[in-house]
This record gives C-alpha cells, sequence and structure tokens, in this order.
C-alpha cells in the first residue's frame, strides 16, 4: 500500500533550527467541516494527531489555548498532561517535550522560537489581538520567564488572510510591531488563506462553517 500523504506543511526559516519541531495543518481533503467549530475539530482530530505523530510530537503532552482574541499569554513552565488555558491566545514554554497548538482559519499563528535559551511561543494573532500586539506580549514574556533576547528570536508567521479578501493587513502589522521590538529574523509566508481554498480553510470565505488549521510548535 502508498503511504498516504500527510497534510501539513513546514517553514524553512524554522526547519534550520535545531532541537525545535513544527507543522502547520492543512485542510484535509473528505472530511465535511461546514459545522461549528467543535464539531469541525472533533471531525479533524484524528489527522491532526497523526500529524502530530508524523512530526515527532505525539507522545508529548499537547497544550492548546482557549481562543478568545485577546493577548493573554499562558506560561506553560513544567511538563503536564494534555490541557486547554482559559482566557488565553498564546503560549510559551522553556519545557522540553511539550507540544504547544493553536487553532486559525484566517488568523495569523505566530511562531517564536529562542534557539539561545531554547524556548518557545506560539499565539493566536487575528485582527484584534494583532491591534492588542500579542506577539509583541509573547516576546516580552519569554524575556521575563526565560532571559529571551529578541535579537535572538526567530518569528515566523502562518498562511493568513489578506487584502484584498480582508479589510486590513494585520499580517504586515504584526511584522513590524515585531521588528520595532527588536527581533531581527522575520520570516512570513506571505500566503492568503482565502486564496486557495483547496489548501486552507477560510472562516471569511466560507461563511464560518469550516475546520481549522493548527499550529504545532515544540522542544524536542
Amino acid at each position: 500500500m502508498q503511504d498516504r500523504v500527510l497534510p501539513f506543511e513546514e517553514f524553512p526559516a524554522l526547519v534550520r533550527q535545531d532541537g525545535f519541531a513544527h507543522g502547520f495543518t492543512l485542510r484535509v481533503p473528505g472530511i465535511d467541516v461546514a459545522q461549528d467549530k467543535a464539531e469541525a475539530l472533533r471531525r479533524l482530530d484524528r489527522v491532526h494527531a497523526e500529524v502530530r505523530n508524523a512530526i515527532g510530537v505525539g507522545e508529548m503532552p499537547f497544550v492548546t489555548a482557549e481562543q478568545v482574541h485577546g493577548n493573554s499569554i499562558a506560561v506553560v513552565d513544567r511538563p503536564s498532561a494534555q490541557q486547554c488555558f482559559d482566557g488565553c491566545d498564546g503560549l510559551i514554554t522553556n519545557q522540553r517535550r511539550v507540544c504547544l497548538g493553536i487553532y486559525v482559519a484566517d488568523c495569523c499563528a505566530v511562531y517564536i522560537v529562542d534557539p539561545v535559551q531554547k524556548a518557545i511561543g506560539l499565539v493566536h494573532s487575528g485582527k484584534k489581538g494583532t491591534e492588542l500586539r500579542i506577539a509583541v506580549n509573547a516576546i516580552d514574556l519569554m524575556q521575563e520567564h526565560f532571559g529571551s533576547r529578541a535579537a535572538d528570536l526567530v518569528v515566523q508567521l502562518s498562511p493568513c488572510i489578506r487584502p484584498p479578501h480582508y479589510e486590513i493587513d494585520f499580517a504586515a502589522e504584526i511584522v513590524r510591531a515585531v521588528k520595532a521590538r527588536g527581533v531581527e529574523q522575520v520570516h512570513d509566508s506571505s500566503v492568503c488563506t482565502a486564496c486557495d481554498l483547496a489548501r486552507y480553510y477560510s472562516y471569511r470565505a466560507e461563511k464560518g462553517k469550516t475546520g481549522r488549521m493548527l499550529a504545532l510548535l515544540a522542544i524536542r
């Protein structure tokens, strides 16, 4: 039997960072996700678990955030069982073998990797989160908790919705904000989710009844 190709992609800037694992899931063919969010995620869970296994994080505790379009960040300061942090839109940790996860379908997943202090952050930044500078908040908390320096960080933006399919370019705002904070290595996928519905889910283009991509990040 020919091996099935799992629907996920990786980003070259993060592949180059030794000691970290990451992935970004794509649209899963054959699964009806024209449902509410909870049901769509339930239907996608099996494939998302297979992707976690494929990138080598399947046996790690899987930690997510509630995602309320704010700028609160949870600090994962010890290895823990699988859990979801209430009232948060971002996660940071320096714990090895804990997999962070953020779900998106037009909003941007911002990956933050500190290869010096071996720490990571993953945040959900849409229009509101970007206005609230959630990515900068995560960087500041990584400095406070882990001793991270902005100049050492590698920041990667996932595919997200962009003009003309959305009224503002919040990806560009995220890039400007983290560069102003002192991050030198900022990488934007420059891909619009609403432009390629064969590959990505888009909340705006599909009128709210759609699936979610899952951003994954861990320290091996």
